[in-house]
């Protein structure tokens, strides 16, 4: 096989190679060009639609954190309310408290006057209770129970006829007897009656009231004490025959008497 011969180029033939190679050449980069372009607008669209969702979730976060922000506003504001209201109800409970507390110490003292006066009050009632009960009495060796209104109305009496009184005396006497016709006192009544009726010179009524007491009560202290009295008012009388015969009766039935020694006397001098 002979070699095939080598046809040289000629000017004409290298343009022609030239421009096709630069044509080559040329589509190459404008292809690769066209490529790069399509990648940065991509890559700038995602880049936008990044920024884009960055900013509505910024967007969105700010409105939460706006709502976050209200909300705790609202609620700052309500619990500042809150403890206004809250402290507004505690002074209010203080005060009312403190008026409660007034007002127990006030019931307390009420009430420690109020006993003090029931104290005072039925110690007064216990006072006028025992002044109308009977009360033991001793009098002339005898004991018995009397009313206060009897007690008092018979030392009155007493206290008249030792002032000298005998007409008041004799009167205040014989009004006991008919108040009080039941009473303890009634005897030794009789035997002050006498001498009273004696002071006002009624002899007759003297005798009368010194013989009750001998009658009913013959064992009586002033029983020998009466019959001398009688004895004296019958003398006081002129009848000194009754007046032997009341002290010889003296004599015999109290023999021991302070008043029968006053009796012998006087019977060795009455005639």
């Amino acid at each position: 096989m002979s070699a095939r011969p080598v046809v040289p180029f000629s000017g004409r033939s290298s343009l022609r190679l030239g421009v096709l190679l630069l044509a080559l050449g040329a589509g190459g980069a404008a292809q690769a060009q066209l490529f790069a372009d399509n990648d940065a607008r991509k890559a700038i669209i995602d880049l936008r639609a990044r920024l884009d969702q960055n900013a509505e979730n910024l967007r969105a976060s700010q409105a939460a954190s706006e709502r976050l922000r209200t909300e705790l506003t609202d609620l700052v504001k309500q619990l500042q309310r809150s403890v206004l209201e809250l402290n507004a109800q505690n002074e209010q409970l203080r005060t009312e408290l403190a008026t409660q507390r007034g007002n127990n110490e006030q019931i307390l003292r009420d009430i420690g006057e109020l006993q003090r006066r029931l104290a005072d009050q039925n110690q007064t009632l216990d006072q006028r209770l025992r002044k109308l009960e009977p009360q033991r009495v001793g009098l002339d060796g005898r004991e018995f129970l009397a009313q206060t209104s009897e007690t008092r109305d018979y030392n009155d009496a007493l206290t008249l006829l030792r002032q000298g009184d005998f007409v008041a005396a004799a009167s205040a006497l014989k009004a006991f007897q008919s108040r009080y016709p039941d009473s303890g006192y009634l005897n030794s009544v009789r035997y002050w009656l006498g001498n009273a009726l004696y002071g006002k010179r009624e002899y007759a009524g003297a005798i009368e009231s010194f013989r009750a007491l001998v009658l009913t009560q013959p064992d009586h202290p002033r029983a020998p004490e009466a019959l001398l009295a009688v004895a004296n008012c019958q003398i006081e009388l002129k009848d000194n025959k009754a007046a032997r015969a009341t002290l010889d009766e003296l004599v015999r039935g109290y023999p021991k008497s302070e008043a029968a020694t006053a009796a012998r006397e006087r019977l060795s001098t009455l005639k």
